[in-house]
């Protein structure tokens, strides 16, 4: 099914409001602790606690089938992906590091398309809401292309290939279903995944400059409990029951949530660009959703009146 409903939906707003929340934490984090160790810690806490939950409540284990496949998707998302976000902190600020984030819609619907076996298409109304929602962020952060420009580039490359690599994972997951329940296939990723992170930080010797602090620890303890255990599992299970594609639009409303809960945990100012820009973002994703009904409908339409198609399992 390619539109979001259901707990499929929840799932997915679970996403968008715990992983708009956590930019702020990893900014925290990566200033108290060294980038590597802090990612692949996190997400190998996580994993392991995850494990432990699915398991009391009685989820089997991934079938040894499933194993490659649940480790390539961690490897992509986690230690492709995030690692690298969290890494390019260090030297971007938040609000231009959450416009490359953005285009994580733009690589996943691109790969959605170009690689055999996937529902999606690259038409010009997709195209269309793409652009939509990256104008509404670059509107909302208020970066000129002069301020992308003259920050640092480590931030920009490591983000560059953090958003290449998390959409090719999601896609890769969605051409390759496996029978592990979301929970337990979260588990098994974010450990593959973090443990690979922290094995990097460990080779690069971070180990020395490990020193937990309140803040660092409040920090682990959010991403962990929020970012990790709810968000991802979450972010699996959406990704089960909706095309890559649309699950991909969660970057467009991170930065709005961002925004809203800015104002309203920390007083920060919201002026009427804020409104117009926030509009623009939620607006590109009801369209691109719009936009794969309208395809499928195309579909059935062209089709005629042949047997309805049997719904898969995902």
């Amino acid at each position: 099914m390619a539109a979001l409903k259901g707990k499929a939906l929840i799932a997915y707003l679970v996403v968008c409001v715990f992983w708009g929340s956590t930019y702020l934490a990893i900014k925290v984090g990566v200033t108290e602790l060294p980038p590597f160790l802090f990612a692949g810690l996190r997400f190998f806490v996580a994993g392991f606690l995850l494990f432990v939950i699915a398991r009391a409540l009685g989820d089997p284990l991934p079938k040894r089938s499933d194993w490659r496949t649940l480790a390539i998707v961690g490897l992509m998302l986690l230690a492709g992906g995030n690692a690298f976000v969290v890494w390019s902190e260090q030297y971007i600020g938040s609000g231009i590091a959450s416009i490359f984030v953005v285009t994580v819609a733009m690589w996943t619907a691109l790969f959605d398309a170009i690689i055999p076996g996937g529902s999606s298409e690259l038409n010009w109304r997709v195209i269309a809401g793409l652009a939509l929602g990256f104008l509404g962020t670059l509107l909302l952060v208020g970066a000129s292309p002069a301020e992308i420009i003259a920050a640092d580039k480590r931030g920009p490359i490591a983000l560059t290939i953090a958003s290449a690599s998390w959409s090719l994972g999601t896609v890769y997951a969605k051409r390759h279903p496996t029978t592990a329940s979301p929970y337990m296939g979260a588990a098994f990723q974010m450990m593959v995944g973090g443990g690979a992170v922290a094995i990097v930080g460990t080779l690069l010797g971070e180990w020395a400059s490990w020193h937990l602090s309140g803040r660092g620890i409040g920090a682990i303890a959010y991403l962990v409990v929020f970012g990790s255990i709810l968000g991802y599992s979450a972010y699996s299970y959406a990704l089960r029951h909706a095309s890559a594609t649309i699950v991909g639009t969660y970057a467009y409303v991170n930065p709005v949530i961002a925004v809203i809960l800015g104002w309203l945990l920390l007083h920060e100012p919201v002026t009427g660009r804020t409104f117009v820009a926030m509009g623009m973002i939620l607006v590109a994703v009801v369209w691109i959703q719009f936009s794969h009904k309208l395809r499928r409908s195309d579909g059935l339409r062209a089709a005629g009146p042949a047997s309805p198609e049997p719904e898969v399992s995902t």
